[in-house]
């Protein structure tokens, strides 16, 4: 009886061993953002296994909310790898011939969004098998930037700062003096492997050039700091000159608008007096016109007058002519006035 029960186990375990199997083990996968990132698969057929082969990816996300995504399929000597839209064009097999017992895919241009569980399902009526992969996608340090903080005199206290702009946690730092490594102040020696340096009480010696070498499981970056520690300067000379600087400014700057506002003054006021002038006034009359026309008249009257009054007009008619009406002509010397003569009939005689 126990020999026909150890046949039948031993008949048992070579049915299992011939049936369908995934030879890759379960394992953990970490890739830098931007890699590939190969998922093995490998399974072995039984002579049992007569059904079509159908090989199925899926992807199971980190958050428990979503459900399993079919990345890629092959069913019906057929590759369907249009499924999850998010991995559309960047996920592939690796081998050409599948049946020859190799499912391995290969995930392009990795994402953070590609971080999650992979699945490997193999199908071959009667046998199934599966494997799961979990891919972990990093992000490299990079960007890395080294600068001080605070004034780098003499005696004073500043920091030295080490800072990725991206990179995966967690991070690793370490601080390298290149020049003249020796006289690196032990006081620093605790800090070479954070991201700050605290200097205190600075001296000449600290100067020289140091670097920062930032790490992560995937990848790693540099940056190179300058320090150059110098005497206190003079704040109270450099604030003063600062002040006169910017009062000197202030100064041309007013006198500027000034003469700008002057300019602007004066050429509104020629514009008003050019618009005040009344162009429909007739220019006044010449004084020697009003004279002679004075003159006219006078004539005029002088010629229908007797010869009785003759005499008095000469004498006063010319001086009543008004000085500021016009300027006095030069006058010819006064001549004696004539004697008339005058002819009249008596009885005996004519009398001139």
């Amino acid at each position: 009886m126990a020999l026909l029960l150890r046949f039948v186990l031993l008949c048992g375990v070579a049915d299992f061993t011939r049936s369908l199997s995934i030879t890759t083990p379960d394992q953990m996968i970490e890739k830098a953002k931007g890699e590939t990132a190969y998922l093995p698969c490998k399974f072995t057929l039984s002579p049992d296994d007569q059904g079509p082969l159908d090989i199925e990816w899926l992807l199971s996300p980190p958050d428990n909310q979503k459900v399993d995504q079919v990345i890629i399929l092959y069913s019906g000597d057929k590759i369907y790898d249009d499924y999850y839209q998010d991995l559309k064009g960047r996920v592939h097999f690796t081998s050409s011939d599948l049946k020859a017992g190799d499912a391995s895919i290969n995930v392009t241009n990795l994402q953070l969004s590609d971080i999650g569980t992979y699945q490997c399902k193999v199908k071959k009526a009667p046998g199934v098998a599966n494997k799961k992969i979990q891919l972990t996608v990093l992000v490299k340090p990079s960007g890395t930037r080294c600068y001080i903080d605070g004034s780098e005199e003499i005696g004073s206290d500043f920091k030295l700062k080490c800072e990725p702009k991206e990179g995966s946690l967690p991070l690793q730092y370490e601080w390298q003096k290149m020049s003249d490594p020796q006289k690196l102040p032990t006081s620093w020696l605790a800090e070479m492997t954070s991201s700050v340096i605290n200097v205190k009480n600075a001296s000449t010696e600290y100067s020289g050039t140091y670097s920062c070498t930032v790490r992560n499981r995937v990848g790693s970056d540099q940056c190179l700091l300058s320090l150059d520690v110098i005497p206190p300067s003079n704040r109270a000379g450099t604030i003063a000159g600062a002040i006169i600087g910017t009062l000197c400014a202030l100064l041309v700057i007013g006198f500027i608008i000034f003469c700008c506002l002057k300019k602007r003054r004066e050429e509104k006021y020629e514009k008003e007096v050019h618009h005040d002038i009344r162009e429909d006034v007739p220019p006044p009359k010449s004084r020697t016109s009003t004279a002679r026309s004075y003159i006219g008249s006078n004539h005029s009257s002088l010629g229908s007058m007797s010869p009785s009054n003759m005499e008095g007009y000469s004498k006063a008619q010319y001086n009543q002519v008004p000085s500021e009406d016009f300027e006095r002509a030069p006058q010819s010397p006064t001549l004696p006035p004539a004697k008339l003569k005058y002819a009249y009939k008596t009885d005996s005689a004519t009398v001139v």
